[in-house]
């Protein structure tokens, strides 16, 4: 009996517990959210803060051939490779506001190891490289967006 009691007792207390903590998370939620204080806006919460110095469009072209044999190899089981690129351009730089990630959008045409030649849309913008320290680099290759996480037809990595 005394057993059966105590048992009783420990699952009240447990009920209790989380009867408790749920009212405690009810109530810090319901308050409302308050803005920055002057001291938080001056040192913690300073803005973008970019140079907008980037580098020509070429300068990613072997990222790009790298990472598509990488990407064709590991995802689609295929030895597709780019082999060359062509009419290297830049078509947009900044094309948003000053407080954004500045980026610059650059197309080419890139011949494919099947022998055809696909357009390459892509974008190298200001610390968005391996966690925040340099330039990265995204690209699309024009009917080879096996994803679709540009579609359609690269559009989305275009300004």
């Amino acid at each position: 009996m005394n057993m059966f009691r105590s048992v009783q007792s420990a699952a009240r207390a447990t009920t209790m517990a989380i009867v408790t903590a749920c009212g405690l998370i009810a109530g810090f939620s319901a308050t409302p959210a308050q803005a920055a204080n002057f001291l938080q806006k001056q040192i913690y919460m300073t803005g973008a803060n970019y140079d907008g110095d980037l580098p020509a469009c070429e300068a990613a072209l072997g990222d790009i051939a790298s990472r598509f044999a990488q990407k064709e190899s590991r995802y689609w089981n295929s030895d597709l490779q780019i082999l060359g690129f062509d009419k290297v351009r830049e078509t947009a730089f900044r094309p948003w506001t000053k407080a954004t990630i500045p980026r610059r959008f650059c197309s080419a045409v890139a011949l494919i190891s099947d022998g055809r030649w696909h357009k390459v849309d892509f974008w190298i913008g200001e610390d968005t490289g391996f966690i925040g320290a340099s330039w990265g680099v995204e690209w699309c290759v024009v009917g080879l967006d096996r994803n679709w996480a540009y579609n359609p037809a690269c559009k989305m990595a275009r300004p």
